[in-house]
């Protein structure tokens, strides 16, 4: 398996996979699959604040992605990143979400971030809660029945990762470039 960083080339094999969640999974609360152009613009977008977009290839085939994505759109966040995994059915199971988001950690830790959170769709969501927990994710939150989604309420699960000294100490650097007040 390699891990590389994404491509506006690999927007088609993202959207497959990130679509097949969106219709048949609760891992994400959109509603309808965004085609590839959508794709390559959200690649883009991450990219461009220097935040990580990953994908893990096995030959020659796209199995999975992961990234980082501002966690708010406020000033005050501007140390604090969202991840984002998903990973291609026949994949599950195989380290290959745990490969990724680990070089998601380890690359907003190296632009002096402070914490990661992951806000997982359906508290049943077992196997993405156990990655969060195998990379240090400690839970922070359940917010009940947020989401209506195939015939029913879903639950999203919140966790949270210090990056670098966390709360320890004040930050260096300048974080993120967010626009929000």
């Amino acid at each position: 398996m390699i891990v590389r960083p994404a491509s506006s080339a690999d927007a088609g094999a993202v959207a497959a996979i990130y679509g097949r969640h969106v219709l048949h999974g609760f891992g994400t609360f959109e509603g309808s699959p965004p085609d590839a152009d959508e794709i390559a613009g959200r690649i883009a977008a991450v990219t461009a604040l220097g935040l990580p977009y990953l994908i893990a290839e096995e030959a020659q085939r796209l199995i999975g992605f992961a990234y980082a994505a501002p966690f708010r759109p406020r000033v005050a966040y501007r140390y604090t990143a969202e991840d984002s995994v998903y990973v291609a059915p026949d994949a599950v199971g195989r380290g290959v979400g745990k490969a990724l988001l680990s070089r998601v950690i380890d690359a907003c830790e190296e632009l002096g971030l402070r914490q990661m959170m992951a806000v997982i769709g359906d508290g049943g969501n077992a196997a993405s809660i156990g990655l969060h927990r195998s990379l240090g994710f400690t839970p922070s939150g359940v917010c009940c029945s947020v989401g209506f989604k195939h015939g029913r309420w879903v639950d999203t699960v919140w966790m949270q990762r210090a990056l670098n000294a966390g709360d320890r100490a004040p930050p260096s650097g300048p974080g993120l470039r967010l626009g929000g007040g």
